[in-house]
This record gives structure tokens, C-alpha cells and sequence, in this order.
């Protein structure tokens, strides 16, 4: 994809207290001078957050963004859908960001929805074309995906149910993502996939995250980040590395952006933006600095 089609987001979650928003709006603040595409903003279990990713939403757009709020589906009925959407519609939001989500604690049963594509279709019909629909994909399998295959196939039901494009859960290893695409690829998926970044903080937090969501750490990165204990600077400096190299690696074989998760926090994210040369998103100089070739078989794949 050309680089000045590319998209380069930042993703939030809602704050929970008057506190934490007002470091949010500090941190956003420095966040908007890297000129994202958009920032998207989480959305808790069965609609926990809903009203304030909603207010978190509406702020953005008011300094001037563009927003793509989550909207999960476990936990929610089809009234309470339909209500958040049309809020979501009045206020012109035209993007969303569709999840199946994790059944809240103590909830024995998913609600009206047990799939991100059942979502989907919901939205498509309830709203038509309004909405621009990013779903989730997983280059190293969703957790509970009975099989590779099975895994793919649902991600396929997703985009045939309506959804415009993806983005993946973040990963280390550029082969994973690489394989991911050729496999859409071959069963037909031809929609922009794009890839998750998480920058390294903290390697308790990376690893305790990774369990939970099924991304790889591999092997050499969890034994460095082992051997430097409780050093944050050693970690953070190494995470800065790595990630900067993967992105440079996904950059050079064409994807059609990259999707920061921020966890709320600007220096490590911005570091990468810089290192990566997308001070100004969405431009030609996107890409600057960066090789301008990848491997034979990522090169010229549209919307990878």
C-alpha cells in the first residue's frame, strides 16, 4: 500500500475516576502532535464503559479528531446496541471498532450476541453503510480458537457479515503476521490487516497481558527482558529496539498502517513514531528513513 494511504492510530482507554481524565487529556494532548489518524477508545466488558467512552469519544472530537469507539457484544442486549449506536450516529461518529469481548465477571451467559460477526450484522443492519467497521484479527491465533483453520474462518465470517477492514492483535514475531496475511489472502480476504503494536514498558505488565490474550513473547525476548530484573530503563530502551524494528519490518513489506497500543501513555509511543519517521500521518514522509523493499512475498500485496 502506498504510504500516503496508510493509517496510523493510537488506541485509549476511558478513564475511571476525575483524575485520571485529566491525565488523559494531558497525555492526549501530546499525542495529538504526532498526528494520528485516529484514535480509537476501549470499551469494557459487557458495556462497563460505556458512558465514558462515550464522553472520552465526544472530547477527542472536540479537539478536532477523529474517534473510533469499541463496541463489544458479550454482555449487551440488541436494545442496548441499538441505543449506543444511535447516540454514536447523532453525534457523527462514522467508525467503530466491533469486539466479541470477554463475559464479565460473574455473568454466566454472552447476551443477545456471542460472536463479533453476529455484531456486525447487527450493525449492518441496523445502520447500513454509516458506519466505517474495523473487527479484530490474531496472527498467532485467537486463544480459544479450537484450531488454526477455525480461527481464520471466523475472521472471514466477520468481514462477509460487513465489517471494512482490521486490526490485529499486537505481536513480536513479523513472520506470524506475514503467514497471517498470506492465509487471508488465500481464502479470499482481501481487506486492509493492521498490525497491533504494543510498546514495552514493563515486562510484569507484557508478560501478564501476553497469558491473557495469547500473543507470543518469543523465547530471546522474554530471556533479555528476564535478565534485566527490575531495571524499567535496560527494559524500555531494549523494548524500543525491538518494536522499532519490527515496525520497520512491517513498514518495508507494505501494510497499510500500524495501530499503537498506548495504554494511556505518550513517551514510549512517541519515541516509536519519531524513530519511525510518521510525525505526520497519512503523508508521503510517512515512511521516511525506512528501507524501501521487504520480503518477495509481503511486497505488493494490497492492503496487507
Amino acid at each position: 500500500m502506498t504510504p500516503d494511504l496508510r493509517t496510523f492510530s493510537l488506541e485509549l482507554f476511558p478513564p475511571q475516576t476525575p483524575e485520571g481524565a485529566e491525565k488523559l487529556r494531558a497525555a492526549r494532548a501530546r499525542m495529538a502532535l504526532l498526528k494520528p489518524s485516529f484514535f480509537s477508545v476501549t470499551f469494557g466488558a459487557g458495556g462497563s464503559t460505556r458512558d465514558r467512552t462515550l464522553d472520552t469519544v465526544l472530547e477527542i472530537q472536540s479537539e478536532g479528531h477523529a474517534a473510533a469507539p469499541h463496541l463489544s457484544c458479550i454482555g449487551s442486549t440488541r436494545e442496548s446496541i441499538r441505543s449506543i449506536l444511535d447516540q454514536y450516529r447523532a453525534h457523527g461518529i462514522r467508525q467503530l471498532v466491533a469486539l466479541r469481548g470477554d463475559l464479565p465477571s460473574g455473568m454466566a451467559r454472552p447476551g443477545a450476541f456471542r460472536y463479533a460477526n453476529e455484531l456486525v450484522e447487527f450493525i449492518r443492519a441496523e445502520t447500513g453503510d454509516w458506519f466505517h467497521i474495523e473487527v479484530a484479527a490474531y496472527p498467532e491465533y485467537h486463544p480459544q480458537a479450537k484450531s488454526p483453520r477455525e480461527d481464520l474462518l471466523a475472521f472471514k465470517r466477520k468481514l462477509d457479515a460487513g465489517a471494512n477492514s482490521a486490526i490485529t492483535q499486537y505481536f513480536y514475531n513479523f513472520d506470524a503476521y506475514a503467514n497471517f496475511v498470506d492465509e487471508s489472502r488465500a481464502i479470499g480476504i482481501d481487506v486492509p490487516i493492521v498490525p497491533g503494536i504494543m510498546p514495552i514498558s514493563s515486562y510484569s505488565s507484557l508478560a501478564r497481558f501476553s497469558d491473557n490474550c495469547g500473543a507470543e513473547i518469543p523465547r530471546w525476548i522474554r530471556r533479555r527482558l528476564e535478565s534485566y530484573g527490575d531495571d524499567t530503563a535496560s527494559i524500555q530502551a531494549f523494548g524500543l529496539d525491538v518494536v522499532t524494528h519490527l515496525c520497520e519490518q512491517l513498514l518495508a513489506s507494505g501494510v497499510p498502517g500500524l495501530h499503537f497500543y498506548t495504554l494511556n501513555q505518550v513517551l514510549l509511543t512517541s519515541t516509536l513514531w519519531q524513530r519511525l519517521g510518521l510525525a505526520v500521518a497519512g503523508s508521503s514522509a510517512a515512511c521516511g528513513g525506512l528501507p524501501s523493499s521487504g520480503p518477495a512475498r509481503m511486497r505488493g500485496r494490497r492492503g496487507c
